[in-house]
């Protein structure tokens, strides 16, 4: 029978008004960060033409970043196919960084250009961007300047904004003051932190910036926040229902008459009405939001499930589930059983075995694994446990390594190996040539300069033998490798192309080819433009054509999400962990030591400075010490899954 496939069932969350007594912003959550983003657009557009019916000007205050490109496709859709004009519009950036050369590729205006201004009708004389160009001394009178210029247009009638971890508002960061105008600012380190990726390094961020002021942005007469993510779900939470602080610059935006936060569902995971919903209304309970609500009791009081009372559920806001349930005794029972279900040992299933309270089925047995793995080292990093447990109990798993990852390899690397290969091949003239241009070119690399073609090749080969050699670690045919290079990925710069046919179609042809009755893949979605999130919807794009297609052995295929290096799944969420005993943990140690390129100091590092085993180690260990504490057996360590279903 066809099959179709949808997201795992979400909470029913509230959605009258007395769920958002806790927000002092308005804020609208939207299914996806394309959807959201549609939305932003279109009520930009209905203003232009609003305004060119009255012979007016649209003052638009424009933001930088992955949270408006979307918005910005489509403001260029609309024009190209719907005949939108910009030609009354007039644009105000919110910052540069500085110094900074127009041209260069992390400079705001090439980014402005290439998104928006280099496809529409603009006036180049009604765009306005802070020019990071300017000798020091001059940099106090542009401010002054910039702020003039807004004012003699009419003021800024819509302010696009995303947001930082520090909460920060375009450039005001932590200690930024109410009443702030345009002016030069040094930047937070976690805001370098979180750029550094996109300059190859820390080091190569810039220290300062351009930035308008809070009171420049709250003197816009409308506001619009956007932001995607769950690495943004934090500082939402902050922005919309904690106090007004200026180490939270985003709190200021509570002062405004007329600011909306758009954010997808993500972004909102920690706001009150979605998080703990029993906390600002009646809830719908149903067996997800019961596990939830459980499961924050028990961690909240630091009492296992079992010790609940009806005291305890009566006075945390969940009495009408224990007069709807019965008791807490009930509740906990309920609770603590699903738990424990989804515990084993066995991750491809137990042969032999009754299988109806398990989280996977006993047959087949022996079972084909296909690991979906975006980086050449996510596999052993996010997994590596449960890979060798799959290995070690019989079944034929497979690794399909979906991009070359040759952008996380240092320079350095190149060299040391191509000394290596000069060494083994003496006698080789064009080696020896080959490298001599390697290094000249390396020797002369500006930051963030993309590699060469042969520089990008040679860096895909080091992670390609890396994870070769952690296969043979683990035990895993290296027949079982599958190097799938995807192409939206082989551009040589962070920025990815969107994924094409040619991305689907070579999942699509490994999909057949293996035909797996599991799939394991990576369901990181923190970032929306992030290579985790476009390889996970590359494998959904490949298996709806293949349900489409009613391919018999797609019917009994389970398909299990694993999380990245930075986060684990909620334990309410979990729906298979796998223990991990302290040498099977010391194994997935040795497994992840294999990416070499990627120990002592990664190139993308993100917000956590550890190394990957590091962070995976903690991660698996917290997950045990959480089941742990809410009553089930002690175990070393624990990795989560959640399971991508089919629906008949």
């Amino acid at each position: 029978m066809a099959q179709t496939l949808t997201k795992p069932s979400a909470m029913n969350f509230p959605t009258d008004e007395e769920s958002r007594k806790f927000e002092k912003i308005n804020t609208f959550i939207h299914e996806s960060s394309e959807q959201a983003s549609f939305f932003v657009a279109n009520e930009i557009a209905e203003l232009i033409r609003q305004r060119q019916k009255q012979g007016k000007n649209v003052v638009l205050g424009l933001a930088t970043g992955s949270s408006p490109t979307k918005m910005y496709e489509f403001l260029v859709k609309f024009h190209k196919e719907e005949g939108l004009s910009f030609k009354n519009v007039i644009t105000f950036n919110l910052d540069e960084y500085f110094p900074m050369e127009s041209d260069s590729i992390h400079s705001y205006v090439r980014f402005m250009n290439e998104h928006l201004f280099d496809h529409i009708d603009i006036k180049k004389s009604n765009i306005n961007i802070p020019d990071g160009t300017l000798d020091k001394e001059d940099v106090r009178e542009f401010c002054v300047n910039y702020e003039k210029k807004i004012m003699d247009a009419g003021g800024i009638d819509i302010q696009i904004l995303g947001i930082g971890r520090t909460g920060h508002i375009g450039f005001n960061e932590p200690g930024s003051s109410l009443t702030s105008k345009t002016r030069i600012v040094r930047l937070d380190r976690v805001t370098r932190l979180d750029a550094a990726s996109d300059f190859f390094g820390l080091e190569n961020v810039p220290i300062k910036a351009i930035t308008m002021g809070v009171g420049t942005i709250m003197d816009a007469k409308r506001i619009i926040l956007m932001a995607w993510g769950e690495g943004k779900a934090n500082v939402i939470r902050q922005a919309v229902e904690g106090p007004i602080k200026e180490s939270v610059p985003a709190t200021f935006l509570q002062h405004h008459d007329s600011c909306d936060f758009i954010i997808d569902h993500a972004a909102a995971s920690s706001l009150s009405r979605i998080c703990t919903p029993w906390l600002v209304s009646e809830c719908d309970w149903n067996e997800k939001l019961i596990k939830g609500a459980t499961i924050w009791l028990s961690e909240k009081l630091n009492k296992a499930i079992l010790k609940l009372t009806n005291e305890d559920y009566n006075e945390h806001g969940m009495g009408n589930l224990v007069a709807e349930i019965g008791s807490a005794e009930h509740i906990n029972l309920i609770v603590f059983n699903q738990l424990q279900r989804t515990i084993t040992g066995w991750p491809g299933g137990k042969p032999n075995a009754d299988d109806s309270q398990r989280p996977e089925r006993k047959d087949p047995y022996p079972k084909t694994s296909l690991i979906f793995s975006p980086h050449p080292d996510d596999d052993v990093i996010s997994m590596g446990g449960t890979l060798l447990r799959l290995v070690d109990q019989g079944h034929e798993v497979h690794v399909a390594y979906q991009t070359s990852g040759n952008i996380a390899v240092f320079d350095d690397e190149v060299i040391r190996f191509l000394d290596f290969a000069t060494d083994v091949e003496q006698d080789n003239e064009a080696l020896s040539e080959q490298v001599k241009e390697v290094r000249a070119f390396l020797k002369n690399k500006r930051p963030g300069q993309v590699d060469s073609p042969e520089i990008q090749k040679f860096k895909g080969l080091i992670r390609k033998g890396e994870a070769l050699a952690a296969c043979r670690y683990c035990r895993v045919d290296e027949k079982n490798a599958h190097f799938q290079n995807l192409p939206f990925y082989e551009t040589g710069t962070v920025k990815k192309k969107p994924y094409s046919e040619e991305d689907v179609q070579i999942t699509y042809d490994l999909l057949k080819k293996v035909k797996p009755h599991q799939i394991f893949a990576a369901g990181d979605l923190s970032d929306p433009h992030g290579t985790h999130r476009v390889c996970l919807q590359i494998i959904y794009s490949a298996l709806d054509r293949l349900v489409k297609e009613k391919a018999e052995w797609i019917n009994d295929c389970y398909v299990w999400l694993y999380r990245g290096a930075w986060q684990e799944w909620d334990i309410a969420d979990m729906e298979m962990t796998v223990p991990i005993g302290p040498m099977e943990m010391e194994r997935k140690k040795s497994a992840i030591f294999k990416h070499q390129s990627q120990k002592d100091s990664a190139m993308f590092p993100g917000n956590d400075q550890r190394e990957f085993w590091q962070r995976a180690e903690q991660r698996n260990t917290e997950t045990a010490k959480k089941y742990n504490a809410l009553g089930m057996a002690e175990y070393e360590a624990m990795e989560g899954f959640v399971r991508y279903k089919f629906n008949l």
